[in-house]
């Protein structure tokens, strides 16, 4: 018998509890490669939220997201929207909440959201390419 270590002195959860933890993390997150498919597939079925500031969406950013800072996040600015729209934000990388903070604001207008985890960071480390440039559609 092994002497456990941090990885075995927990015992993993139940396969039940373990696929309800999973499942449900995955109605709040997402990942750079499943959003790029989901962009180049043409009918992505989401809006995504680059919630950084203009500056740095200028200097780079997921090509096909809009830029809207996680603080302007209103009602006014998601009513062109309909009701059940999909927005998924991300922000700079795993070291900054903004696509938190991006995805609380829209949860609390009743919008469904998602947070791509990683962010900038995620994507070029997946290999991706970045758009540059202003965008304000």
């Amino acid at each position: 018998m092994s002497t456990p270590n941090a990885v075995t002195a927990i015992p993993a959860a139940h396969s039940d509890a373990a696929l309800a933890h999973f499942r449900a993390a995955m109605q709040f997150e997402t990942d750079c490669s499943d959003v790029a498919g989901a962009l180049a597939s043409g009918a992505p079925g989401f809006v995504l939220l680059d919630v950084r500031s203009p500056a740095l969406f200028a200097r780079g950013h997921v090509p096909g997201a809009l830029n809207l800072p996680h603080g302007k996040i209103v009602a006014s600015k998601l009513a062109d929207y309909p009701a059940d729209t999909l927005f998924v934000t991300y922000c700079a990388g795993p070291h900054c909440n903004g696509a938190t903070r991006g995805a609380l604001r829209c949860a609390q207008l009743g919008r469904p959201v998602k947070v791509m985890i990683g962010g900038i960071t995620g994507w070029l480390d997946e290999g991706f390419d970045l758009a540059t440039g202003d965008a304000a559609p």
